[in-house]
């Protein structure tokens, strides 16, 4: 089995493009370490993630963004063991959604809620339909 967990925050301020280079570095590099892999979406100062592997490390993933001091307001939408990965191959894939881009074929205005609108919290399997379309279309 492996673990699952996604949660949205806010950035404290806005990542330039040169931060988020230099955080996904990073974040690839531990995963990697960890056996983690998942999926980062970011827009307009909000970030939301999913990360898959064995517990242990998710969970200390986790505990390490929680006290990242770049990051506010962190809400875990899900978390749970699941039968296998969505993201076997990205140990760290990611989207800034304000950078321009074509339209995957599956887009509708859901892409425009923010990130940590209460559309998700009240209704998490919204958040993993937003992470596996952006999978699909890369």
């Amino acid at each position: 089995m492996i673990y699952s967990l996604v949660y949205v925050s806010s950035a404290v301020q806005v990542f330039t493009a040169a931060e988020l280079h230099e955080l996904l570095t990073v974040c690839d590099k531990n995963n990697r370490r960890d056996d983690v892999s998942g999926m980062l979406l970011y827009k307009g100062g909000n970030f939301m993630q999913a990360l898959e592997g064995p517990e242990i490390e998710v969970r200390a993933t986790h505990t390490r963004i929680r006290a990242d001091l770049r990051h506010d307001g962190l809400i875990t939408l899900i978390q749970g063991p699941q039968a296998a990965r969505h993201f076997p191959a990205w140990s760290m894939g990611f989207r800034d959604l304000e950078a321009p881009a074509e339209r995957p074929s599956a887009y509708t205005e859901f892409m425009n809620t923010p990130l940590n609108d209460r559309e998700f919290t009240a209704n998490p399997g919204r958040a993993q339909k937003l992470l596996k379309m952006f999978k699909d279309s890369r």
